[in-house]
């Protein structure tokens, strides 16, 4: 086991990383930058080292920042967390020539399905099914056109080394093609230091379904069920919930035999993602990428199926073996997420760093809070403006909607602008009630 762990992340995440470490009796790290000196996970953490200024890249981005905090301290494995170096296949070599375990896989599986032309690839020769498209990185405007062609528009054009709805853009007729085409490429160097591009069919309206597997050193994968996260802005998660209301035992089976072919196809050792878009009207799921980490929206899983994941993660790397009944889990009851981020809805979701004056989080039964803001806690406008998660969860789908809606009219935060008014609006709309959503949901939500 672990004796330390060097935690390579901010905010909620870290202070959740924390948690599972110290329940295992594990010291932890926290590395912060000048603008989160004030950090509740710079506090808890049993040390702190500051690795640069605010700006993510001369710290929480720079590798050789956190690497020297590791090896100044002892650590013997660093955990990235979500975002920043989590996919980095040179970060998890690095740790590996350093004799440091980085809780994450290993650089050749985060570089083959980190890289979407390729996990495409990868997935379609082991007979996963894969949304129709390029076989690969596509190069010029005119090979772009002849694939978008073949396929059919409309077409998305999408980084290939990308996430979070960068470097993505849709196309429905030839002349627009080459502008869509310039501007992803663009955009995907900007983000992600790499313009290549790939394309695929474009659906209508789809659901975005994923399936949370964990695996560990001994050849053990189980899937935990899947996770709905159909509403999206720009690409961006909202609301996620767990499970979905369209997927039934049979199709949920197929999803989660799929999803751990994918993940032994690879040799995946850890937390990790399948993700599919699913198509309703014909009953067929496609692959769409695997994110080599833990996700933001894991606590509906956790919820569901009573499994600490990120505590799992932090075993699986360790050499422990999981327990095997995790192959007979059966789903308890519904979970939502709601994600409460500093922005103002009124202002085209811009972002709203600033202090805290006051915070209330709602609690009882059935309700989570992953946080790491506190009264008089002042947001930097360096990082992503999620401040809260809120999970809640209850015997069906409908008291899990109700218990969500309690729990953000308990929920005060004053003094920057947030987008609870806007989940609210979310959850009292009649479509989404019946569970009538798909990844456009929000492009017509008034």
């Amino acid at each position: 086991m672990f004796k330390k762990i060097l935690i390579a992340n901010r905010g909620e995440i870290a202070l959740r990383i924390i948690r599972a470490a110290k329940e295992l009796g594990i010291s932890v790290v926290s590395v912060y930058s000048t603008a989160d000196d004030l950090s509740l996970h710079k506090k808890f953490g049993d040390e702190a080292i500051c690795i640069g200024p605010p700006d993510p890249r001369k710290s929480y981005l720079n590798m050789a920042s956190v690497l020297a905090a590791a090896e100044l301290t002892n650590s013997d494995a660093i955990h990235p967390g979500y975002g920043f170096l989590s996919e980095n296949p040179d970060f998890s070599t690095i740790c590996s020539q350093n004799n440091i375990t980085f809780i994450g896989p290993d650089a050749e599986t985060i570089h083959s399905m980190g890289h979407k032309s390729i996990a495409k690839k990868t997935m379609e020769s082991f007979g996963v099914p894969v949304i129709p498209g390029s076989k690969g990185v596509v190069g010029s405007v005119q090979d772009g056109l002849e694939i978008a062609s073949d396929i059919g528009y409309p077409v998305i054009i999408k980084a290939a080394s990308g996430g979070g709805g960068r470097g993505m853009r849709m196309v429905v007729k030839d002349s627009d093609f080459e502008n869509a085409y310039n501007s992803a490429q663009s955009e995907s160097k900007i983000s992600f230091d790499n313009d290549e591009v790939y394309i695929e069919k474009y659906f209508k309206s789809p659901r975005h379904i994923e399936v949370q597997i964990l695996s560990d050193q001994h050849g053990n994968v189980f899937a935990f069920g899947e996770r709905e996260c159909s509403i999206q802005r720009r690409h961006q998660k909202v609301i996620e919930e767990a499970p979905s209301v369209a997927i039934n035992e049979e199709t949920r089976k197929k999803l989660c035999d799929t999803a751990v072919l994918a993940a032994k196809s690879v040799n995946y050792v850890g937390a990790g993602t399948i993700e599919f878009l699913y198509d309703e009207n014909s009953n067929e799921f496609y692959f769409m990428e695997m994110n080599t980490r833990i996700q933001v929206e894991h606590p509906v899983t956790e919820f569901v199926t009573g499994v600490d994941l990120v505590k799992n993660q932090i075993l699986s790397h360790a050499g422990l073996a999981l327990p095997k009944f995790y192959n007979n889990l059966k789903l308890r009851g519904h979970s939502i997420e709601c994600r409460i981020n500093a922005e103002d809805p009124n202002k085209n979701f811009m972002p709203c760093p600033g202090t805290i004056t006051s915070v209330h989080f709602p609690a009882g039964h059935g309700i989570r809070v992953d946080s790491a803001v506190y009264t008089g806690y002042t947001i930097p406008p360096n990082y992503d403006s999620m401040i809260a998660k809120i999970i809640v969860h209850a015997q069906t789908r409908r008291e899990a909607i109700s218990k969500m809606n309690m729990a953000l009219n308990e929920c005060v935060i004053e003094g920057v602008k947030t987008n609870i008014e806007f989940q609210k609006k979310i959850l009292k709309n009649d479509a989404f009630i019946k569970g009538d959503i798909n990844t456009n949901f929000l492009n017509n939500f008034h």
